[in-house]
């Protein structure tokens, strides 16, 4: 079946894949597949681009069971990734058993820790070499503002990253579409995602900084704004890199004699 993508989508997706050089000739490309409509949009897109572009490249969809639900039906997401021709494999993982074991503060780092581990290593046994996750443009600018407040770091999601102890590409083709452009693209796709089994699914730092963000930005200008700031380029105006604290201590001595 032939797919095709509203205009709109099309050149943006377009944009990043074209700028930030994301699909290249003989690609084997490896989605990470949660069920969400994040993935599930990236694979009728990808799907899409794969029927159109002049550029030759491979699509599998792979979905790391973490066991939450141990009744977790899989049939849904099957029969979408058959409706795509896309192969589909599903991978069985301990994850939640660490993750709830352990109690952590930041279940969702170390869970996706472990999800990068194994997607890494079945890249490597089936020949990937890269794989596209569904993060959009809110992910990124809510992964840059987390990281300021949360860890005092200025860092986001990058549109290509290059992970060399395992040799793969990491890529976000969706750079630049909003959440609300991906909802809204059911209406096409016809994908209905299916419900998270993770306990703690809307209750994440991410979830915060969403609703911190929509809080106070009814114009959508400092969500743009911060997208602005996280372009290399931008005017940035820092205090010096913090001294020791003997040299601190040092120079506090001489201003009394």
């Amino acid at each position: 079946m032939k797919l095709s993508l509203p205009k709109y989508y099309n050149r943006r997706i377009a944009r990043a894949i074209a700028e930030f050089d994301l699909i290249e000739e003989g690609d084997n490309i490896l989605v990470g597949f949660s069920g969400g409509k994040d993935s599930g949009f990236l694979l009728y897109a990808l799907k899409a681009f794969q029927q159109s572009m002049s550029i030759n490249f491979n699509i599998s969809a792979i979905t790391i069971d973490l066991e939450f639900n141990k009744d977790a039906d899989f049939s849904q997401m099957k029969g979408y990734c058959k409706s795509l021709d896309i192969p589909y494999q599903i991978v069985k993982s301990n994850i939640s058993k660490i993750i709830l074991a352990e109690e952590t503060k930041n279940p969702c780092a170390k869970c996706a820790y472990f999800r990068k581990g194994i997607i890494s290593n079945y890249m490597q046994e089936k020949g990937f070499n890269k794989v596209a996750y569904g993060h959009h443009y809110d992910d990124i600018v809510e992964t840059f503002l987390m990281s300021i407040i949360y860890s005092g770091q200025i860092k986001t999601f990058q549109a290509k990253s290059y992970l060399s102890n395992s040799d793969i590409y990491v890529i976000r083709p969706l750079l630049y579409l909003r959440e609300e452009n991906i909802i809204k693209a059911e209406e096409f796709t016809g994908y209905k995602a299916v419900k998270s089994s993770c306990p703690y699914d809307g209750e994440t730092k991410r979830e915060e900084i969403k609703n911190l963000i929509k809080s106070f930005d009814h114009k959508n200008q400092i969500f743009y704004n911060l997208a602005a700031a996280m372009r290399e380029g931008t005017p940035i105006n820092l205090l010096p890199k913090e001294l020791s604290r003997d040299k601190i201590r040092d120079k506090m001595k001489k201003l009394w004699y």
